[in-house]
């Protein structure tokens, strides 16, 4: 390892640099194959590749830095505080606080992601939102604001390309105060 944040890929004898986050750097293991879902950023002055070990990071990656003012540096910090799950979350609970604790992100900046990124995965299912399934203990009484919430979050994971039972299961494990 270079640096944090910072894996050299071996392909073929040549050596890449690719910007990775928190979590991803630590499934790496050195001397040891992985794969890894890449995006590349060329910009007239730098040419820089972000490895992913997850579509779903992928995709989070690809959605933030869609949201104006949000560069890679940015979304990489919050994908290296935020899992996928989490950060899809965050989204659909207008958790800013969640989102602001990253490293360069301040309140203005998560209240923008949330608004511009909650809009993109309503649009991309298509504007409905499907009941909950029961995830047991999760919600709390009071009913109605948590289910929504469940609701979205379910639909925000299942964008990202998890499965309806792999995004279930991820909801349930989640600790209750999370969830309203």
């Amino acid at each position: 390892v270079l640096e944090p944040g910072l894996a050299v890929i071996d392909c073929g004898g040549v050596g890449y640099g690719c910007r990775v986050t928190a979590y991803t750097a630590a499934q790496l293991k050195l001397e040891q194959k992985a794969k890894l879902y890449i995006t590349e950023s060329i910009r007239e002055d730098a040419y820089d590749l972000y490895g992913f070990c997850s579509r779903e990071e992928q995709r989070c990656y690809e959605l933030l830095t869609s949201v104006t003012g949000v560069g890679p540096k940015a979304a990489m910090s919050i994908l290296s505080l935020l899992t996928p799950e989490k950060f899809a979350l965050a989204v659909c609970t207008e958790d800013t606080k969640a989102i602001s604790k990253a490293s360069g992100i301040g309140p203005k900046t998560a209240a923008r992601i949330v608004l511009e990124l909650k809009d993109k995965l309503i649009k991309e299912h298509g504007g409905e939102f499907t009941a909950a399934p029961d995830l047991g203990s999760g919600a709390k009484s009071g009913g109605a604001p948590a289910r929504g919430k469940l609701s979205e979050a379910l639909d925000a994971l299942m964008v990202l390309g998890y499965q309806r039972a792999e995004a279930t299961n991820v909801l349930k494990s989640l600790p209750t105060e999370q969830m309203t």
